[in-house]
């Protein structure tokens, strides 16, 4: 199927790639259809689109490659919701707010997108007893590989 996205212009899509997020994300709780959309096959980096609205979308990163201690739990009620066989199957991303220059951009550890790339669904999880990751975490100062 065609889709129309924020940042790619148009693109091809196969309905078993689309992601059905629980409960939408935080703001935009009515759109509830997405699809993953990787910049380069080994960029950490990615858009997230809605495939039912073309201006909501995001440029989404993979926590873990650029802060390599980045760690949460995932309630019971959580896992439920995302339909949880075994943990390797979840995926965490960090919403990424782009800045120029890139190094002043910042990632939002404190509300990982979670999808389920088993099962195809997702949940915006806020981290509730984790103080020690905020809204917006400046990518200059993370620790990990891509710096």
């Amino acid at each position: 199927m065609q889709i129309h996205t924020k940042f790619l212009g148009e693109v091809e899509i196969q309905e078993e790639e689309v992601i059905t997020l629980t409960s939408g994300l935080l703001g935009l709780e009515e759109y509830t259809k997405y699809v993953l959309l990787p910049l380069d096959k080994d960029s950490p980096l990615a858009i997230f689109q809605s495939i039912e609205e073309s201006q909501i979308g995001f440029v989404v990163a993979y926590p873990f490659a650029f802060r390599k201690d980045y760690a949460f739990d995932i309630s019971e009620v959580d896992k439920k919701e995302l339909q949880v066989e075994k943990e390797e199957d979840l995926i965490a991303y960090s919403i990424v707010t782009l800045k120029e220059p890139f190094e002043e951009s910042t990632l939002n550890l404190l509300a990982p997108i979670v999808i389920n790339s088993v099962k195809k669904c997702g949940k915006q999880i806020v981290l509730q007893d984790n103080q020690a990751y905020p809204l917006r975490f400046p990518i200059a100062e993370l620790k990990g590989s891509v710096k």
